[in-house]
């Protein structure tokens, strides 16, 4: 049965079903921030210092170092970032499902109200048949 929240019902479906895509894309990024943080520390790990040689090679492993600590820092940013992004569309997915729960409420309201209306007249149009069905019992 359509009402006059039928379309604001849908409306608000669809706009949550976007926020749930949205929420997901949100965790498939945390996600893949989290393991290029976990790839970057391992790639730190796997750094060695030279124990011997000359300044040059000292130089080298020094520069690979923070370049691998920089690697590190960007990737712990990206995380933090996606993070807040996961919280954001967490919280619009919240609210897209509260409204589109109410409009839901609200529909459901309107169908019950127009439902009771209908047994009432069902009601009344039966009175009437029974009342007229009678009249003529007594006539004849």
């Amino acid at each position: 049965m359509k009402t006059r929240f039928t379309p604001l019902v849908k409306l608000k479906k669809t706009a949550m079903d976007k926020s749930e895509s949205l929420m997901q894309k949100a965790n498939a990024d945390l996600n893949s921030a989290r393991a290029a943080l976990e790839k970057s520390y391992e790639t730190l790990d796997e750094i060695t210092s030279p124990q011997q040689g000359n300044m040059k090679d000292f130089l080298a492993s020094r520069e690979l170092i923070n370049s691998a600590r920089a690697f590190v820092k960007h990737n712990q940013e990206w995380v933090i970032y996606a993070q807040n992004q996961v919280n954001q569309a967490k919280e619009k997915l919240k609210l897209d499902i509260i409204e589109h729960e109410k409009f839901k409420y609200l529909e459901l309201q309107e169908i019950e109200k127009e439902l009771k209306k209908l047994k009432i007249q069902e009601m009344k149009d039966l009175d009437e048949v029974a009342l007229m069905t009678h009249n003529k019992k007594e006539k004849n």
